[in-house]
């Protein structure tokens, strides 16, 4: 056989390798089901901000499930139904208690950021804590081995703590 064409042939099948390699992988959205929340006491209002930052796929499935319909970010006729089962799934799924006291939590609103979605919400005024408690599970109705990193931030002090399905609660002291 011809080096040239033996080159030939061996680039066209690597070529081909590589493209059915790079298809399994995006057949695969990712491997892990991880995401983070962050809450973040604000000294002058006196609440709590919490963000919390999921894949968007992997919301949109819970979601699903959860409510038996599909719902599709990305398409703006799915907004309203959106905001509704983003609130009600908050409100379920994320409970906060801050020195012995659970607080009311609202929804604020989510943004969609390329393959992922932050969920914002905020809750009533709580004088700076000495004990914050954390319950949380999102996306715990749809994978088993949901991980979620929290961040807990008061007057600028960090604690973070890795929740791994079905373990849900975490708690700082300041």
């Amino acid at each position: 056989m011809n080096k040239k064409l033996f080159k030939s042939l061996l680039s066209v099948a690597f070529c081909l390798l590589l493209g059915s390699f790079a298809l399994i992988l995006t057949s695969f959205r990712h491997p892990y089901h991880v995401g983070s929340v962050e809450i973040n006491h604000n000294k002058k209002s006196k609440t709590f901000e919490i963000t919390g930052r999921f894949f968007m796929d992997d919301l949109e499935n819970a979601l699903g499930k959860k409510y038996g319909k599909p719902f599709h970010f990305n398409d703006l006729k799915f907004k309203n139904q959106l905001n509704e089962a983003l609130k009600n799934y908050s409100a379920e799924y994320f409970k906060l208690k801050s020195d012995g006291k659970f607080l009311k939590v609202n929804f604020v609103g989510y943004e969609e950021d390329h393959e992922s979605v932050n969920i914002y919400l905020e809750s009533e005024s709580a004088e700076r804590p000495k004990k914050v408690e954390a319950a949380v599970s999102f996306l715990y109705n749809y994978f088993d081995d949901q991980i979620n990193i929290v961040h807990l931030i008061i007057n600028g002090e960090r604690i973070s703590e890795k929740l791994s399905y079905p373990n849900r609660y975490t708690f700082g002291v300041f």
